[in-house]
């Protein structure tokens, strides 16, 4: 090409960016410059590398040749213009040693692997260490020795570079160099740490046992090396002397890796993989690591032990170790706990991420490297120790021993290889271009130019590279979600195919391994919702991947399984329901979260499997108005009350399934769910009432009802305040209509409340509704109906001041609503006393809340954990809230309500109680009001104590929120939590 057709046009046409500068440096290089276009065009940044190619040809001794070799040699131009494409770093090298150019001129670069013996000989040899000697020892003077190891450990990352760029060298056969020339540096600087210690240095065996990457054959090129250091005391000498000796060794390696010198830094000697981390000894001998894995290694320590390789000191000492810790390693899925440890592995990882890299992330990020090495990494645990072949170090190599015994899908392995190695590719373009450690996708426009013309997408290359970039993470996210359990149903599917199969004893290791504790019965209920050739079957062999791991990651997969396969089956051919799951995924994740983690939610969906439909829905709780036209609606088509009310309990089923499905998936606040239910309750009220009241005028041949009814909410049900098992506390008054007889008044509301309440308790298909009119005057023992003037007569002659506490709970909400109203306005001065209640009222108010602390406690329940009565539970609060109300809402009529929340807050603002402490009570009566309904909603019945069973007690933590194994921070913050709270009600209540 002559100078006259290398215009700016033209150079912007190969790939240039700044024309003009390309042009001052082309002519810089004379006639040697055109020619070389062509292969500039080719490199990741044409601008860049022309630029530097200068820089090199200033510095050189030689330029001259080294121009007239890039001419009339393809092959040494195109490796040196690769590297100074795409490594600024490197070419900062050649510019402070342009002689190093003369390593690219070497023909058999593009087809020859350097041997890993040769790589050590030739690291060793520069620092005056004899590689054949059994303890290499320097003898160049250390700070020359430090510089030579680092400008040879450059000559030969130099010459790897140019293989990788220019002759696209494979990305396992470019890992494996790198980690060779890591193990020969790590070689080199125990040799210069040899030179530093002296003679003591013969009085111990050291052996380097590479970790991670480099012990993987897997290393990138900046990469942090991990180690573990083993050491042994030679025959006659001192184990202490030794144990100083192999301390200074290693910590004189660390400095010669990691230390700064003229010649730059090599890489970060990492140890804190060792037994206790940072906090232990640096070196210990074998016996001493066997002690400790044995008895206090975390299964993390295991994982990270799967990719132990020896690799400088003594080799014979280091194998040693490796045999050591092999069968440790290979018996790790079996360990109490390792479920949990692996999943908090990977949650650990994921939390560390910088939010701000967190969508750049390529090893920690979702999709990512490091989501590929865990789940093979596990699945090689899981299945490693029944099988030998699994136990490849390289993570490549251990994926396709996995694909090959069927241990993870064919297709699967195959796509999940070729994201691997896109990714790691990436990688290795992002860290050649400073030589620095870093896992972060740039978003600026010219590195990413530069990134995705390097990786061969000379093309739109920042577009093309984010865009397949983004392919292959959700390939790793799609294929990560499922890896674990496509091969389950293979196995039980029973349907011919090519593949390679997981007998059922790995399927059952698997299943056990990702947290199911009855693998063989979920082996069942696997084969059979996806064995045949059906639609069905063929539909849950494609959902049940994602369902079994969402279900793995609650926290009773077992019970989860069982509950699918009965709503499966419970369905049967329903054309919605596997439609629903299929297309709707967000509906699919939550049936299973439901499933696996609340056996309440569970038995209300086998009794309504339509309920799975409500799933994909809006699940706040619905109205009172619009239940009660619903249920009133639903019930009049049925002519026998039995009927009748068992179509509005259908409805209440629904609809607690629907707010006991938002509460589990955190999408109702406590204080919503306590009204939503309450509301329910009103609605199913509402409507038995006109059942009931039609009922009993057909019974007793009456035209119209003789009374009128209302019923009275008390308790919590009056503060709405339900939780999922609560009886619904009320009270019934009625009022003889004009000219009636009061006897048959008084016999029809009797008649009419018995008739109520047995409906509503029937055993049916959904929880009964239990009507309680225990807190009536004279309780048990006074009559079950009484008119308005009974009330207020009772109320007026014989009232006792806890039933004036009872009423402020009190809210008349269903039956005639004029009868509700005059309720109220009769209760109102008794409740809120004017002048509020006397100090001696108060002193009984103590009295009898001293009594109940004493006698009500369960014998033998905890005091700290119990939910209701225990220090700091709900009754504390409610009864120092309902204090405040008695003694002060005669006065602050904000104060006159039957909620909890609302008069504590109206207490604040009227400065009755200070805001720390009212935010103190809040947030003890939210606390222990969820922890209340979700023991409910996993065990299936009510409880008022903290869980003990582990598996209860890590569900209550999973609907908190708390991460998988932070049952114990709950019970703590608990305590924490009721402790203040008490602590409130000690100053507030008791005074």
């Amino acid at each position: 090409m002559s100078r006259a057709t290398t215009g700016k046009g033209t150079l912007l046409r190969l790939g240039f960016l700044d024309a003009d500068g390309a042009l001052d440096n082309l002519a810089a290089l004379g006639p040697a410059g055109d020619p070389l276009l062509a292969l500039l065009s080719r490199t990741a940044d044409p601008d860049q590398a022309l630029a530097a190619l200068v820089r090199v040809a200033e510095a050189a001794e030689d330029r001259d040749e080294l121009l007239a070799a890039l001419v009339d040699d393809e092959g040494t131009a195109m490796r040196l213009l690769c590297v100074l494409g795409a490594s600024e770093a490197l070419g900062d090298h050649l510019v402070r040693h342009p002689g190093h150019w003369h390593e690219l001129t070497d023909p058999l670069l593009g087809s020859t692997r350097p041997a890993a013996y040769a790589v050590r000989e030739g690291l060793l040899r520069v620092v005056g260490a004899d590689p054949h000697d059994p303890r290499p020892t320097a003898t160049v003077p250390d700070a020359a020795a430090l510089d030579a190891l680092r400008v040879e450990y450059r000559r030969i990352l130099l010459r790897l570079a140019s293989r990788d760029l220019a002759h696209h060298l494979g990305l396992d056969d470019a890992a494996a160099e790198l980690s060779d020339l890591a193990a020969g540096t790590l070689e080199a600087a125990l040799s210069i740490a040899r030179q530093r210690v002296g003679p003591d240095a013969a009085s111990t065996r050291l052996a380097v046992v590479a970790m991670g990457k480099c012990g993987g054959h897997e290393l990138n090129y900046v990469s942090d090396v991990d180690v573990i250091f083993a050491f042994e005391p030679v025959d006659g000498a001192d184990e202490s002397m030794a144990a100083r000796a192999a301390t200074q060794l290693a910590s004189n390696l660390i400095q010669v890796c990691g230390d700064h010198t003229g010649e730059g830094t090599i890489w970060p000697v990492d140890a804190a993989l060792r037994p206790e981390g940072r906090s232990g000894p640096l070196v210990r001998t074998i016996a001493s690591h066997r002690g400790y894995y044995e008895r206090w290694a975390k299964t993390w320590e295991f994982q990270a032990l799967l990719k132990a390789r020896p690799v400088a000191g003594d080799l014979a000492l280091g194998r040693e170790y490796v045999a050591m810790v092999s069968p440790l390693v290979w018996s790790a899925a079996e360990r109490q706990g390792f479920v949990e440890d692996t999943q908090a592995m990977r949650r650990r990882v994921v939390d560390h991420i910088p939010p701000r890299e967190a969508d750049r992330q390529l090893k920690l990020g979702s999709g990512g490297l490091r989501d590929v090495e865990f789940a093979v990494q596990l699945l090689q645990l899981v299945h490693g120790r029944a099988d030998e072949k699994l136990r490849a170090q390289a993570t490549l190599s251990a994926l396709a021993e996995l694909t090959r015994g069927g241990y993870v899908g064919r297709e699967d392995g195959e796509a999940l290889h070729e994201a691997y190695s896109f990714l790691r590719m990436l990688e290795h373009r992002i860290q050649l271009a400073q030589l620095r450690r870093t896992h972060v996708v740039p978003t600026d426009e010219g590195a990413l130019r530069r990134l995705g013309r390097s990786m061969g997408f000379l093309k739109e290359p920042a577009a093309n590279l984010d865009k397949t970039w983004q392919h292959h993470r959700r390939e790793v996210r799609r294929l990560h979600e499922k890896l674990f359990y496509r091969p389950l149903l293979a196995a039980v599917a029973k349907i011919p195919g090519p593949e390679a199969r997981l007998s059922p004893e790995a399927a059952a290791s698997r299943l056990a391994a990702l947290g199911y504790a009855d693998p063989k019965a979920a082996l069942r209920h696997l084969e059979a919702l996806t064995s045949g050739v059906t639609r069905a079957a063929r539909i849950q062999r494609a959902l049940l991947p994602a369902m079994l791991g969402w279900m793995a990651d609650a926290p009773d997969p077992d019970a989860g399984l069982f509950g699918f396969r009965r709503i499966s089956e419970s369905l049967g051919d329903t054309p919605w329901y596997l439609k629903t799951l299929r297309d709707e995924g967000q509906v699919a994740e939550r049936l299973a979260k439901l499933l696996a983690t609340s056996r309440y939610a569970t038995r209300l969906l086998e009794r309504e499997p339509q309920g799975v439909r409500m799933l994909g829905e809006d699940l706040d709780p619905l109205p009172a108005e619009a239940l009660t036209e619903e249920m009133v609606a639903s019930s009049s088509r049925q002519q026998e009350p039995e009927k009748a009310v068992r179509a509005i309990r259908a409805i209440r089923r629904r609809e607690l399934f629907r707010i006991a499905a938002g509460d589990l998936l955190g999408l109702i606040d406590v204080a919503d769910v306590g009204a939503g239910l309450s509301r329910l309750t009103d609605a199913t009220l509402e409507a038995t009432l006109v059942v009931t009241m039609r009922a009993v005028c057909e019974a007793r041949s009456l035209d119209a009802p003789p009374t009128r009814i209302a019923v009275v909410a008390m308790g919590r049900y009056g503060g709405f305040e339900l939780s999922y098992g609560s009886d619904a506390d009320v009270l019934f008054v009625h009022d003889p209509e004009p000219g009636a007889d009061p006897q048959v008044a008084a016999s029809y509301a009797q008649a009419v409340a018995n008739e109520l309440r047995r409906l509503l308790s029937l055993p049916g298909d959904d929880p009964a509704l239990l009507v309680d009119a225990d807190l009536r005057p004279e309780g048990k023992q006074g009559a079950l109906v009484r008119t308005l003037e009974s009330y207020a007569a009772y109320y007026a002659k014989w009232s006792k001041v806890w039933e004036a506490q009872a009423l402020l709970r009190a809210d008349a909400v269903v039956g005639d609503p004029d009868l509700r109203q005059r309720f109220e306005a009769m209760i109102d001065p008794l409740r809120f006393p004017a002048e509020g209640i006397t100090e001696d009222e108060v002193v009984e108010v103590r009295r009898i809340k001293a009594r109940v602390d004493q006698e009500r406690l369960p014998r033998g329940a905890d005091p700290t954990t119990h939910l209701k009565l225990g220090r700091g539970g709900l009754a504390d609060i409610e009864w120092t809230v309902q204090l405040l109300q008695m003694r002060y809402a005669g006065r602050v009529p904000a104060l006159r309500t039957s909620r909890t929340l609302e008069a504590l807050a109206a207490a604040v603002e009227a400065e009755l109680i200070s805001v720390e402490d009212a935010e103190e009570l809040e947030y003890g009566w939210r606390t222990v009001s969820r922890i209340r309904n979700a023991v409910t909603l996993v065990r299936g019945k009510p409880g008022d104590h903290l869980p003990r069973d582990p598996r209860e007690k890590a569900a209550v933590a999973a609907m908190l929120g708390y991460a998988p194994g932070a049952s114990d921070e709950m019970v703590n913050d608990y305590l924490r939590i009721t402790r203040r709270a008490h602590a409130v009600v000690d100053r507030i209540f008791w005074g």
